[in-house]
């Protein structure tokens, strides 16, 4: 195994730990995400509810790294909420909400300097496009993850979003938190600006 790999698996695997021992004293609302092991789908609890959601295509998984398809484990805040003003209003929440724009992207490029960040497409490295024909991305959540700062290759892209359908099936995700439009909204809307979000299986 090269040096840039080994420090890279490294890196991934304290990132969950950093997260707990920051926020193990803090009394903020935590949302809990809870799944079997290797489990695509599981339960989203907050404030005395629960929801079904969605997780990566390779459940959730530590260390993650980019483009294995797995949830991260960990606990991490929620830094914003991004929607379509084109498809709907404002939604409610105690953290800041951004409008999404036809430019916005986020790129996946390990190797480049705007890694795990939001960036204008079209843009010089990967990036996945925020402005989407589906309605996955019509209202989100960013979760903070590897993000204080990005370390290239730990993953990228992590959000709370709307689910993808089968019927009432909710299908995997590349590696977010998805769930029905209507659960994401009344999820935002109890939300506070100290909200974390506890991702771990059972």
């Amino acid at each position: 195994m090269s040096a840039t790999r080994r420090q890279i698996l490294c890196a991934a695997a304290a990132l969950p730990l950093l997260g707990k021992r920051a926020s193990a004293s803090s009394n903020r609302d935590i949302i809990q995400v809870r799944a079997p092991a290797g489990s695509t789908t599981g339960k989203l609890l907050f404030k005395g509810r629960e929801y079904a959601c969605a997780l990566g295509r390779s459940g959730i998984l530590h260390p993650k790294h980019e483009g294995d398809g797995g949830t991260p484990t960990g606990i991490f805040p929620l830094r914003e909420v991004r929607y379509r003003p084109d498809r709907m209003a404002a939604p409610k929440s105690g953290l800041p909400i951004y409008k999404a724009a036809p430019r916005d992207g986020w790129c996946d490029d390990p190797q480049d300097a705007a890694y795990n960040r939001l960036v204008r497409l079209p843009y010089r490295a990967d990036a996945e496009t925020m402005w989407r024909d589906d309605h996955l991305y019509d209202v989100l959540a960013v979760i903070g993850y590897n993000d204080a700062p990005p370390f290239p290759g730990a993953g990228s892209a992590i959000f709370l979003h709307v689910a993808r359908q089968n019927g009432n099936a909710l299908l995997p995700t590349s590696g977010c938190v998805s769930m029905r439009i209507e659960h994401v909204l009344a999820v935002l809307a109890a939300c506070s600006p100290g909200t974390m979000i506890d991702i771990r299986p059972d």
